[in-house]
C-alpha cells in the first residue's frame, strides 16, 4: 500500500462525521471562488472577442454554466486531495479536511454541479460548447487531480490545460464552433500556468514536500525550478505577442502585452539573482503578478477591439 493512500485511509478515520450538512458558505468554499473569478474572466473575454454577437440574457447563462463547471471541477479536487488537504498549512482548513463537510457529500456535490453545468449548456447554449465544458471537468478531476498530480512534477505542465479551456469554452458558445483565435488564448493560459504554480509552489514548498506531492521544487530542487520559470516566462512573452503579430489584436495590445510581459520576465531574473533569504519574498511577488499579469493580457483584448472601432 502506497505512502500517500495510508495518509488517505488515516484522514479518512479521524475526520469528523458530521449529523448536519456544511454552511452555504462552506459549499460555496468548494467551489474554489478566487481561481473561478479568473475562469469566469477569461471565459468571458472568449465570448466576447468571438465574431458573433450573442442575446444578454443567453451570454450571462454562458458564463454563469462555466462557472458552475468549474466550481464542479474543484469540488472533485477538494474531494479527492482531502487527505493531503489536511495535511498542507495552506489548505487545511479547507470544508472537507476541517471536517466541515463530509467527503461523500463534496462529491456528490462536485457530481450534481457536473451533470447541471453540462447538461444546461447543452440545452440553453449549444452540444459544442457543453461537451468541452464537460472535458474540461474530466480533464481537471481526473486527469489532473487523479492520474498526475501526486505521480508527475510535469502535474501543472499537463494539467494546466485544464485552466486554459474556458476562454475557448466561451468562444464556441458564441459560435458553435471553434477557430484558430480560442486556440491563441488557450495557448497563452497554458504557458502562463507553470510559472505562475510553481512561485506558489516554492513558497509552499514544505507543505508540498510533508503532503509528498511531486511538484517541481520538491523533486528537482528550487533551483531547477527558477531556471524553469524562466525559461517559461520567456516563452510566455513570446506567445502572448502572437494574437497582435497574427493580425487579431491591434497595437494597444501589443504594446500593453510587451510591457505587462516585459516586467513578468523581469521579476523572474530578480527571482534567479534573489540570495535564499530574498527567494520566499520574490516568489510570492511574482505568483501575485502573474495573476494580475493574465487580467491585464486578457483584459487589453476587448480594450484593443473598442479603441479599434471609434477611430
Amino acid at each position: 500500500m502506497s505512502q500517500t493512500h495510508e495518509m488517505k485511509l488515516e484522514i479518512d478515520a479521524k475526520q469528523p462525521r458530521l449529523a448536519d450538512a456544511g454552511s452555504a458558505a462552506d459549499f460555496i468554499s468548494l467551489m474554489k471562488p478566487r481561481v473561478m473569478s479568473l475562469v469566469v474572466f477569461t471565459a468571458l473575454i472568449g465570448l466576447i472577442m468571438a465574431p458573433v454577437s450573442l442575446h444578454p440574457v443567453v451570454a450571462v447563462s454562458a458564463v454563469i454554466l462555466i462557472a458552475i463547471g468549474a466550481g464542479a471541477a474543484a469540488a472533485l479536487n477538494m474531494w479527492y486531495d482531502a487527505d493531503i488537504d489536511a495535511v498542507m498549512t495552506r489548505t487545511k482548513t479547507r470544508p472537507v479536511p476541517a471536517g466541515r463537510i463530509d467527503r461523500e457529500e463534496a462529491l456528490i456535490f462536485g457530481l450534481w454541479l457536473s451533470g447541471l453545468s453540462v447538461l444546461s449548456m447543452a440545452v440553453l447554449i449549444n452540444y459544442t460548447s457543453a461537451a468541452l465544458l464537460a472535458f474540461t471537468i474530466f480533464f481537471y478531476a481526473v486527469i489532473y487531480t487523479i492520474l498526475l498530480k501526486r505521480r508527475t512534477a510535469q502535474n501543472i505542465v499537463i494539467g494546466g490545460a485544464a485552466g486554459a479551456f474556458p476562454p475557448v469554452i466561451g468562444w464556441v458558445a458564441a459560435t458553435g464552433s471553434f477557430s484558430i483565435e480560442p486556440l491563441l488564448f488557450f495557448l497563452i493560459i497554458f504557458i502562463w500556468t507553470p510559472p505562475h504554480f510553481w512561485a506558489l509552489a516554492l513558497v509552499k514548498n514544505e507543505d508540498y514536500s510533508a503532503a509528498n506531492i511531486p511538484m517541481l521544487p520538491v523533486t528537482r530542487g528550487v533551483d531547477a525550478t527558477v531556471r524553469q520559470i524562466m525559461l517559461y516566462t520567456v516563452l510566455l512573452a513570446g506567445t502572448v505577442m502572437l494574437p497582435y503579430i497574427l493580425g487579431f489584436a491591434g497595437i494597444l495590445y501589443g504594446v500593453g502585452a510587451s510591457v505587462a510581459s516585459a516586467i513578468f520576465v523581469g521579476l523572474s531574473i530578480l527571482l534567479i539573482a534573489s540570495s535564499r533569504e530574498q527567494r520566499d519574498r520574490i516568489a510570492s511577488m511574482l505568483f501575485g503578478y502573474s495573476i494580475f499579469y493574465l487580467f491585464i493580457v486578457f483584459a487589453l483584448l476587448p480594450a484593443d477591439r473598442l479603441m479599434a472601432l471609434s477611430t
